[in-house]
């Protein structure tokens, strides 16, 4: 099986040669992080310690979504497939294990089944608000509970006043959801299906907008790519959105991985990042993200681009 970068970074630690290339190679990518000029030498130094690394294990090194020290395993990653993001808005390699190799995340659906049936006639009183149900479900797991509670109370601290809610750890919060509960009690929270506007509100809501989404005004799309680039997390979400959410009009499913699953997986994956999308209104299931391409000047179509990935993608 494919190793995953922490692993393979230890691999690489332990052979001199490999340790002296990787190490050459960590300078050269904060360097470019920092914007610090480099030499014609430092250049040719650090071209050769890519295409080095390029023939090591390191390269087909990938990160669970799931795992402990994530950022470390990412930072790995986007060490050795630095060349790939300079200054890119597309990049087509995703740093994650693709779903069907981490099986060992699924949850028993049965014995789900079995306990949302002992509920029964609570459960039946929700029949009209899906997303109401899918909350009385949650209410089942104690892990699941708890982790919502948590991003609740962190997402509307401050929210509406003055000193604003902190971000930062809404975001943390809500990405520790995600990451952490199992999925079939995540999806059905956040995918609802809903026929009315009050159903519709709670699913916009799912994320606790006003502190996770939105500004008190829409930054520039660019201005969110920006800062996502710049954060290893947002960085490998994107990389898997655009790797599994990529729309053409080839195929009946709208998908060209031909994997709704995977697409739904990886725009939850966006969630409690820079880049963090949501529902637009409690009418539809368009989604967007929250920010405007006006005033793009001459990189309107980038910014266009970017907004169309969420906007109007069939895949999705």
């Amino acid at each position: 099986p494919r190793s995953d970068c922490i692993a393979a970074e230890q691999l690489c630690l332990l052979d001199s040669t490999c340790n002296g290339t990787y190490r050459t190679l960590e300078s050269c990518v904060l360097a470019r992080t920092r914007f610090l000029p480099l030499d014609h030498q430092s250049r040719d130094r650090c071209l050769h310690a890519e295409l080095v690394l390029g023939n090591s294990s390191l390269l087909h090194c990938k990160c669970h979504r799931r795992m402990r020290r994530q950022e470390h395993c990412l930072r790995v990653f986007w060490t050795v497939h630095s060349s790939m993001t300079d200054g890119e808005m597309i990049i087509n390699t995703s740093p994650y294990e693709s779903p069907a190799n981490e099986e060992h995340w699924k949850t028993d659906y049965n014995k789900l089944a079995a306990l949302v049936s002992g509920r029964g006639s609570q459960l039946a009183a929700d029949a009209t608000n899906p997303c109401l149900k899918a909350t009385h479900v949650c209410n089942l797991s104690k892990k699941c509970v708890r982790l919502r509670t948590d991003y609740a109370s962190i997402c509307t601290k401050g929210a509406g006043s003055e000193d604003m809610c902190d971000r930062r750890k809404c975001h943390r919060a809500l990405r520790n959801f995600f990451e952490k509960v199992p999925e079939d009690f995540t999806k059905t929270i956040l995918f609802c299906p809903c026929q009315d506007e009050r159903c519709g509100e709670r699913r916009r809501k799912t994320i606790v907008p006003d502190c996770s989404f939105q500004y008190n005004t829409k930054p520039n799309c660019l201005w969110l790519l920006d800062s996502c680039l710049e954060d290893h997390i947002c960085k490998s979400r994107l990389a898997d959105f655009q790797q599994n959410c990529q729309p053409t009009d080839m195929s009946p499913d709208g998908c060209s991985q031909h994997n709704h699953a995977a697409c739904l997986q990886a725009y939850m994956g966006m969630i409690g990042t820079p880049m963090t999308p949501n529902y637009v209104s409690n009418f539809s299931v368009e989604v967007s993200l929250w920010c405007t391409c006006e005033s793009s000047g001459n990189q309107k179509e980038k910014c266009d681009q970017i907004l169309s990935m969420f906007e109007s993608n069939k895949c999705l």
